[in-house]
């Protein structure tokens, strides 16, 4: 059973999951027309507008709450261990990754929020944020 574990796991972690984030990242951008680049205006517009809604929380709050679930040390050492071991390179690689990266979320919280359904108490169930 060990053998089959790690026999997976040098397929799984090896540079094809690199690219296969990256491949699917550039397919979502190119289906929505870089819609991460189009809309950036737009997503501080309404990032600073700081209108709250009667059925939930201020697009800031959002954002905050959204950041504080997934950025942590990994993250934060991550980066510098990067950019130690990697050097200036590094960082615009990962300015790259994140630009496709967040058209993955995108579309993954898009789907989320489209399949989600209401209960009769009028609370959803689903969505991006369901455990």
């Amino acid at each position: 059973m060990q053998a089959f574990v790690d026999f997976m796991n040098g397929i799984i972690w090896s540079p094809a999951l690199i690219y296969l984030c990256l491949g699917a990242g550039l397919f979502y951008s190119v289906m929505t027309r870089f819609v991460q680049v189009r809309h950036f205006s737009e997503m501080w517009r309404l990032l600073l507008s700081g209108k709250s809604s009667d059925k939930g929380i201020s697009s800031f709050q959002a954002l905050a709450v959204s950041l504080s679930g997934r950025v942590g040390t990994g993250n934060i050492a991550g980066v510098a261990a990067a950019i130690g071991f990697g050097g200036p390179g590094a960082v615009f690689w990962m300015w790259v990754m994140a630009i496709f990266g967040m058209m993955t979320k995108f579309v993954e919280v898009t789907l989320a929020v489209h399949y989600r359904t209401k209960t009769d108490s009028g609370e959803f169930y689903g969505g991006p944020m369901s455990t």
